[in-house]
Formats: C-alpha cells, sequence, structure tokens
C-alpha cells in the first residue's frame, strides 16, 4: 500500500507538443518519488491511454462528465478512493512537478491531524523540454527555479493533500474551470479541518503553458462552465482563497497564520459561515463589511422585483 496517491486529469497528449510534454514532465516527477507513492490518471482524452502505459501508471478511461465533457470532480475524488488504498489522495493538475518535500510535508501532518487540507502558492517555471529525471534530478530542478522560478499569487491551488475520509460529498464541480478549488478551501474551514499553507515546505513548479486547449483559448475563469461551478458550490460566499487557511506549515512544523487586521476581519467575515453555518447570517455580515457591494445587491433585487412589478401589470 503506498502512503500517497496522487490523481490527475490530463489534457489531451496529441493537440499541443509542448502540452504532451510538460505533462509527462510532471508525471514522470510523482513516479519517481518511490515506493510512497502511486499515480493514478483519470480521463478519456487524446493520447491519455497511451501515455498511462508508457509511464507505468493507473488509467481509469470512464469518468463522469458535465455536459461539455469535462470530468466532475466529486467523480474523479470516487474514482480515487474505489481504485486505490492509499490513506493520502493528493489531486494535482498535470502540469505540476512534485518533489520529495510532498512526502515529508504529509508525514508531518499525518503525525497530528487525522482531518486535513494540505494546500500552497506554486512556482511558475518555463520549461519545454523533457526533463532529465537521473540522479540529482531534485536538486537541479531546485536549482532552475532559484534562477528563474516566480511565486505564483495566492489565486489558487495547483494541489490539494487530504485523508481519504474526507471530501466524500462534492457538488458537481468541473475539473479545471475557476470555483472548484476555492470551494475546496471553503468546505475544509467549515468542516473544522485544518486547512494548512505548505507555500513554505511543499515545492510545487508548475511549468507555463497557454490556454489553447480551452473552448476559444480563454482563460478557465472566463468559461461558462466557471460560472456554473461558482453556482454548484453554494455561491460567492463559498469562494474561499488560499489566504483562508488558517494555519501554515514552516521548517519548525504547524502554526497558526499570523493574524494581521486584513485577516482579522476576514475572519470576522466568515465566522457565520465556518462556525455557525448559516448563509443568511453569512451575506449579512459580507455586505456589512462590504459595504459597496451591499448596495449593489440591493439596486439589484430592486431592479428585479420593480422589472416583475411592472410585467405583471402589463399583463
Amino acid at each position: 500500500m503506498s502512503l500517497i496517491t496522487i490523481f490527475t486529469s490530463p489534457k489531451p497528449f496529441t493537440k499541443s507538443e509542448h502540452i504532451a510534454t510538460i505533462q509527462r514532465n510532471a508525471i514522470v516527477s510523482w513516479t519517481q518519488l518511490g515506493d510512497d507513492v502511486r499515480v493514478l490518471m483519470i480521463g478519456d482524452e487524446e493520447g491519455m491511454a497511451e501515455a498511462a502505459a508508457e509511464l507505468g501508471v493507473l488509467h481509469v478511461r470512464e469518468v463522469r462528465t458535465n455536459r461539455m465533457g469535462t470530468p466532475l470532480i466529486p467523480a474523479m475524488f470516487d474514482i480515487a478512493r474505489e481504485r486505490t488504498d492509499s490513506p493520502i489522495l493528493a489531486f494535482a493538475n498535470a502540469d505540476v512537478i512534485l518533489t520529495d518535500s510532498l512526502i515529508q510535508s504529509v508525514k508531518m501532518v499525518m503525525a497530528q491531524e487525522r482531518d486535513f487540507l494540505l494546500v500552497g502558492q506554486r512556482y511558475d517555471i518555463a520549461i519545454d523540454t523533457p526533463i532529465d529525471f537521473n540522479d540529482g534530478w531534485q536538486v537541479r530542478l531546485m536549482a532552475l527555479n532559484q534562477a528563474i522560478g516566480r511565486l505564483h499569487g495566492p489565486y489558487g491551488s495547483d494541489y490539494f493533500v487530504f485523508p481519504r475520509q474526507c471530501f466524500i460529498d462534492v457538488p458537481d464541480l468541473a475539473i479545471g474551470r475557476a470555483g472548484w478549488d476555492n470551494w475546496m478551501i471553503y468546505e475544509a474551514r467549515q468542516r473544522g479541518w485544518k486547512t494548512i499553507d505548505c507555500t513554505e515546505t511543499i515545492i510545487a513548479l508548475h511549468q507555463n503553458h497557454d490556454y489553447s486547449h480551452l473552448p476559444g483559448g480563454q482563460v478557465h475563469y472566463r468559461l461558462p462552465e466557471s460560472n456554473e461551478n461558482v453556482q454548484a458550490a453554494g455561491g460567492f460566499l463559498h469562494i474561499f482563497p488560499l489566504t483562508d487557511a488558517n494555519w501554515s506549515m514552516g521548517e519548525g512544523g504547524i502554526d497558526r497564520q499570523p493574524m494581521t487586521w486584513q485577516r482579522f476581519w476576514r475572519e470576522v467575515e466568515i465566522v457565520p459561515l465556518v462556525h455557525w453555518h448559516s448563509e443568511l447570517l453569512g451575506k449579512l455580515f459580507h455586505y456589512c463589511l462590504h459595504p459597496k457591494r451591499g448596495w449593489e445587491a440591493v439596486k439589484g433585487w430592486l431592479a428585479r422585483k420593480f422589472h416583475r412589478t411592472g410585467r405583471t401589470q402589463e399583463e
């Protein structure tokens, strides 16, 4: 039994040589982490079955999708549980290189916690060719990252690590579209699981790419599926950024995030959601702390009300 199963839903391997190269780089990096890690690819994109066979990883072709054919998060999580017995599951985007730092961080948290979510910022790095995975590959990549890598802002996470008993009840969120990653952080917080920012300890190298694989070449947050994700997640109140992780991990272990005024007021804002489980009070607190948004919401409600009233009178 492997400690961690890393699972993913790659893009097609046949439409872009660059995408195929960086996905192979990422997946091979996972297979290089030893017996502690098992790798699972999910989906039926072009070239995936051949790539899985070439790389020697488990592949499950059938997965439930939305109307656009995009795999759904709950279906992927279910497959990872059904087809593997690892106590820890880790979803990672198929273009992200991971190192031994993942295993070390997981072992540290498992020694202290039963239920948790590990997330973190990534480093963006330009890699266009196959990586040499001979001895010393991690040292060489760390040196390259020091030279040209850039820490991405805290606007999303490219990996999510959690015990297999967590995230059993997941709404129909589409993979690779905005919103689903934010819902993961919301869910962990409102369940009371330690939500740990591992930016300092888990080195995740995201290989730069374009968005030619998406409809119209648009970035994911501009697609209609992203709006549907937000709705499925329960609305904008459930869109939690990475900065809502309430713990962090460093070389000395796990500690509460340092309290700043910004964090204090954000914690006040989300108290109804994560502690009282009240959507109504969540909206009230949000609009009280963001009066401009509250006024816009009131104006929108009045406009819809008068529009409906006018239509009724005409009829």
